[in-house]
């Protein structure tokens, strides 16, 4: 639990309370409440010798941790003491009935302005393992961000042997210039943006950059234990290749989702995921040190950054061992090609819910609606007197079903619950392309795409499948989509365009991986499945931050049930005004 939690005389005696309470209770054990406050301020950070002001939370990049038990409720008072608008998204959480928390700007709240505080109030129903929570606003969660770990209800186990130790390791982006101008100039010039200057695993760039052999994450390790590593791709904008010098890692958890375990010594990790490893330790203290690398995964042909961020596995030295740490060779370990987006095919294959008695994978069976959404990017004009740097003279953009997203100045899940929709957005989302073409191949002659905010929206309980369908228009490239609201399964992939009369008959449908964000693959589809049984107003969106500016994005309203369990509670008092 954060530091912070723990300076309200308050909070220690609602804590206190529930502790003597539990105490007395049979099982199952009820969870408690737990505090969080978040202060929004600026701090002074350096990196790559460079010092600059960044937005963080409670003084510390990256930000605190967040701890709970499944089961638990969270009450996160944030304040904003600086300039920008601020809004936090806890990405993963499933929000039942608890649409007002969930955090994206515009969606389901205004932001918290400048001196004005949220109280963010939800309850983890039904989920364990590693999440996380960012900034959800323009690019502020370069610096915004921080793990979610939530554990197993008391007395319930992992379903694989207790580790010896857990530590969470977040992948970053460090902007040497100030993000948020980054992406300014970018919309202005139409043109893509300026790329990061270096990665980061804990905040931090490590002795592969310029300038920063003091500012690497060392994890130090005892020989003979297992260590979970909770991972977590923050990065603004691209996939990472992750793994450690003459070490396996095996794979027990995604997304908050336990799987099938497998072994590898490279993982692939899209922004937004979540991937717990078991590292087992070399039963020898080992004379070495090994370097754990990630370097970006990258498919479209925009410009990026292409350095490696390293942080240092280093072995405890016995207590009779008085040799320099310094001497004992590095070994590195070796990443996929750049490009090996057959890697990342087969990477994903593996992946599979662990689908037991106790942790089910409810896959729907019967199908309601069917949708096909094509992904990628597009143009539109450039403003009358500029002269814009996207192809051909225009501006970039991106769409979905040829729709870029215009983010409304209205929150959407206050003008849908008060139903004062009219003008803020229509109800009219296209369900399907409505100009079809061989999406794979030869890129139309108009790459214009269409403009406005538009949502789906579905009846309560509704069975979905989709399909997320990569477009060449401006080269295939990977696009990590995150749903807000739910979970879904991932039935099926492939390369080319989906068939609608082959592919199916190959899903998935016993024990496909279950997450929150998942990548369609560069020049191909994926089909995912979920249930709507979560009202209120629900982003889906690519996590790379860059697309998502561009208008790579789309909503879906989920309506009430018919149950009083089944809709969504008016808004708290606190709720931020736009």
């Amino acid at each position: 639990m954060g530091a912070s939690v723990l300076q309200s005389p308050a909070f220690l005696v609602v804590v206190l309370t529930a502790f003597i309470t539990l105490s007395i209770l049979p099982q199952p054990v009820l969870g408690i409440t737990r505090h969080y406050k978040f202060d929004i301020k600026l701090q002074n950070v350096t990196r790559l010798c460079h010092t600059k002001s960044i937005v963080s939370v409670n003084g510390q990049f990256p930000g605190p941790r967040i701890v709970a038990r499944e089961g638990d409720q969270l009450l996160i008072k944030v304040v904003n003491h600086v300039q920008n608008n601020i809004s936090i998204h806890w990405h993963g959480i499933r929000q039942l009935r608890s649409g007002w928390a969930d955090g994206p700007a515009y969606i389901t709240q205004c932001p918290i302005q400048t001196g004005q505080s949220y109280v963010y109030n939800f309850t983890i129903v039904g989920q364990r393992g590693t999440l996380w929570w960012h900034a959800h606003i323009s690019w502020l969660r370069s610096t915004l961000y921080g793990p979610i770990i939530i554990l197993p209800k008391r007395g319930v186990p992992y379903p694989f042997a207790k580790p010896y130790k857990e530590v969470p390791v977040i992948f970053g982006e460090w902007f040497n210039a100030d993000p948020e101008a980054v992406i300014t100039q970018a919309l202005q010039t139409g043109g893509g943006p300026n790329v990061s200057d270096a990665y980061t695993i804990n905040g931090l760039p490590g002795p592969l950059y310029n300038c920063s052999a003091e500012d690497t994450f060392k994890l130090k390790v005892k020989p003979g234990k297992t260590y979970l590593l909770r991972l977590i791709n923050a990065a603004l904008n691209d996939e990472l290749f992750f793994s450690i010098a003459n070490h396996t890692l095996q794979i027990v958890d995604v997304d908050a989702i336990y799987v099938k375990p497998f072994e590898t010594e490279t993982l692939l990790i899209t922004p937004g995921q979540t991937t717990n490893v078991l590292l087992k330790t070399k039963s020898q203290y080992p004379s070495a040190t090994f370097l754990m690398t990630a370097r970006p995964y990258v498919t479209g042909q925009g410009t990026f950054d292409n350095s490696t961020v390293a942080g240092i596995l280093e072995y405890e030295k016995p207590p009779n061992n008085v040799g320099s740490i310094k001497k004992l060779p590095l070994f590195k370990p070796t990443l996929p090609p750049l490009n090996d987006t057959s890697f990342a095919a087969n990477f994903t294959q593996k992946l599979r819910s662990l689908a037991s008695a106790q942790f089910p994978a409810n896959v729907p069976q019967k199908i309601d609606k069917r949708f096909f959404f094509t992904v990628g990017l597009g143009t539109s004009s450039c403003h009358s007197n500029q002269t814009c740097q996207g192809p051909n003279g225009t501006m970039f953009q991106a769409s979905i079903n040829n729709v870029s997203f215009v983010m409304p100045t209205k929150a959407l899940l206050q003008s849908h619950f008060s139903g004062q929709s009219n003008g803020v957005y229509n109800p009219n989302f296209p369900i399907y392309p409505l100009i079809q073409f061989n999406y794979t191949g030869t890129p139309p002659n108009n790459t214009m795409v269409s403009n406005g905010t538009k949502l789906v929206v579905l009846p309560y309980n509704t069975s979905v499948e989709l399909i997320l369908q990569d477009t060449s228009i401006l080269g295939a490239e990977s696009h990590p989509l995150h749903l807000h609201g739910f979970n879904f399964f991932v039935v099926g992939q492939g390369f080319g365009n989906f068939d609608p009369n082959k592919d199916p008959a190959n899903f998935n449908l016993v024990d496909p991986i279950e997450r929150n964000t998942v990548g369609v693959p560069a020049g191909g589809w994926v089909a995912i499945r979920f249930l709507a049984d979560n009202p209120g107003v629900w982003f889906m969106h690519c996590h790379l931050e860059v697309h998502t500016s561009w208008g790579l994005k789309m909503a879906w309203i989920v309506l009430d049930g018919k149950l009083p369990n089944q809709k969504l509670p008016p808004p708290p008092a606190d709720l931020p005004k736009c």
